[in-house]
This record gives structure tokens, sequence and C-alpha cells, in this order.
């Protein structure tokens, strides 16, 4: 009887205290909304609409990065860290291709050069593919059943490994990426305008995520997947080849990560072998916020993590970027562990 009152007690404490973090949660995020409004009131909605593109535009190669995080966590419960890496491989296997393609800078424009950026794109997709296949089966399947820190720490080794071939193959530099989107822009009124490049980054990625949502949903695999990942051994006994399923994992979130590779190159006209350190670790903060292991908490936490990084460039000093983000990070870790969109489940 003790002891059942006290168990009443727990949980009754334990529900004051949620009431209590979750009403200063709210308090925060009114405080920050008042903030940002006042300084959005200021400058005009002209260049609210700008910076919330330019945040789309962003967050949406956060997105494609943080689907890969996430789909592999929600399946195998592990952090590929080298995820971030496949995505700059992405971008230097396109940057490779293009000249082959005869594709240049300012020479190439127009409609003519769809057909070759698409077929860039499909090769570059498919050999991150290939390598994240490779490096889940060479490096992290036979480490599978081992403690949990074992393929925590050979990821980072993969991560490494990844970033040293790079560096070998291009060197330490910035690369010069070649501008092929088209450089118009629509103006919104005084200086503020929105470039059709941050259209096209939108829509591209938008499309590839609904691809992967539809994908996931409805097909044989995808169904395969979400049963592995909610229950692998039921999954084997129900005839599901878990192996199969796991590498099918890793080959659709590289194919991801190397189409966000290419678009962060096009977009941003620059790219470097350890892009995907901070590239990944965003990525990552946006899974994380999302909900990791949930696809379209994922999508969502990138888009949102682009505009808030934008939002505080745009409308405060950008060196406070970076604080704000992360602390972003810990007041989701503090206040709701599971993400926005995350559900509190059972450990398996």
């Amino acid at each position: 009887m003790v002891s059942s009152l006290a168990r009443v007690r727990g949980r009754l404490l334990a529900g004051s205290r949620g009431r209590v973090l979750n009403g200063i949660l709210l308090i925060l995020i009114a405080a920050a909304l008042v903030l940002v409004a006042t300084r959005a009131i200021a400058l005009g909605p002209a260049y609210f609409i700008q910076i919330v593109v330019y945040g789309l535009a962003d967050g949406s190669i956060y997105a494609l990065i943080a689907l890969g995080y996430t789909m592999v966590y929600g399946i195998v419960e592990l952090i590929n860290f080298a995820h971030g890496d496949v995505f700059t491989l992405g971008g230097f296997v396109s940057l490779w291709l293009i000249p082959i393609f005869g594709l240049e800078e300012a020479k190439s424009v127009g409609p003519g050069i769809i057909i070759p950026l698409v077929a860039i794109l499909v090769i570059s997709m498919l050999v991150c593919g290939v390598v994240n296949v490779a490096i889940e089966r060479v490096a992290y399947r036979p480490l599978r059943h081992a403690p949990r820190l074992a393929p925590l720490i050979t990821a980072v080794g993969m991560s490494f490994v990844l970033e040293g071939l790079m560096f070998l193959w291009r060197g330490p530099f910035n690369l010069h990426y070649p501008n092929l989107l088209p450089a118009d822009s629509i103006s919104l009124g005084g200086s503020a305008s929105i470039a059709y490049k941050d259209i096209a980054v939108i829509v591209i990625a938008l499309g590839l995520m609904t691809a992967l949502s539809l994908f996931v949903e409805r097909s044989k695999l995808g169904k395969a997947m979400r049963a592995t990942a909610q229950d692998r051994d039921a999954a084997g006994l129900m005839g599901i080849d878990i192996n199969r399923t796991i590498a099918a994992t890793f080959f659709i979130g590289a194919l991801l990560a190397g189409a966000g590779g290419m678009i962060y190159g096009l977009y941003f006209t620059s790219i470097a072998f350890d892009l995907g350190f901070s590239a990944g670790l965003y990525a990552f903060t946006a899974a994380v916020f999302g909900g990791i292991g949930n696809i379209q908490g994922a999508a969502i936490g990138g888009l949102l993590i682009g505009i808030v990084r934008v939002i505080v460039d745009g409308y405060f000093d950008s060196a406070w970027t970076d604080v704000v983000v992360f602390a972003l990070l810990v007041l989701v870790l503090v206040f709701r562990p599971t993400g926005i969109m995350g559900m509190r489940v059972p450990e398996k």
C-alpha cells in the first residue's frame, strides 16, 4: 500500500515538473517570436519573405542530409557520422562530371542543360549509394551485434577515411563550383528579391523528400523497412531479408545525400573536403529536432533549422547563429527528448 502511494506521488510530481518545464519552454518561444516580429516589422514584409525563402532553400539541403541520418537510426539505431561526408562526396563527384558533360559556367545556359544536369545528378546519387552500401557491408554489418560504442566509433573512423580520401583527391582548398542555375530573380520591392535558383532548390528538394515519403509508405521495400525498424526479429521471422533491407536503407539515404551535395554546390558555388562535418552537424541537429527516426520530422526539422539560421543572420548578428541553433537543440533534448514529431517508444 505504501509503495503504491509512493508511485502515485512520484507520477504526480513528475507530471507537475513536466508542466512547469513546458510552461518555461512556451515563455521562451513567445519571447523569441516577439523579438523576431519586432525586427521583421521594422525592416518590412518584403525582406521577411526573402529571408524565409533563403531559409527554406538552405533548410531543404539540411533536410536531404537529415533524412539519411534518421532512416539509418530508425532501422539499426546507429548515428552514421560518415553520412555528412557522403553528402560532400556527392558534390565532389558532380563537380568532376560537369566538364565531362561539356557544361561551363556562363556558357551553358537555357533548357539544353537540364538533361546533362539530371544525368550528372543521377550518376552522383548512384555513386554515393554504392559507397554507402559498401561502408555498411564492410564497417557496420560485422559490428551489428556488438556493444553500441563499437559501431559509433567505427562511424567516426569512416568519416575521417572519406574526408582523407577527398583531401587526397582534390586538395585542402575551397573549390569553385560552376554556377549553372539561372541568375534572374523576382523583385519584392526595394532591395529585396527572390532568386530563381532559391525556388529551384526548394522545388527539387521537396520533390525528392515527397518521393521518399511515398516510397516508404507505399512500396513493398518501404513496408519492409518500416517493419524492420519496428521489430527486426519479428520482421525476419516473417520472411523479410534483414541484410537486404538495411543495405537498401543505407543506399536510399545516400541517394538523397548525393543529391544534396550537388544541389549545395550549384547553390553556393563552393565546396571543400571537410564540408560534411559542419553540414552533417546541422543536419543531425535537424534530425534530432524533428524526431530522429521520423522521416517527416527530419524534413520539417531541416526546414526549421534553415529558417532559424537565416533569421539570426538576417535580423541579428551572424556570430550568434551557431549559439542559437545548438541552444535550440539543447532545449529540445531537455523539454522534448523525442523531438517535435517523435514518439516515445520502449527500448528494443
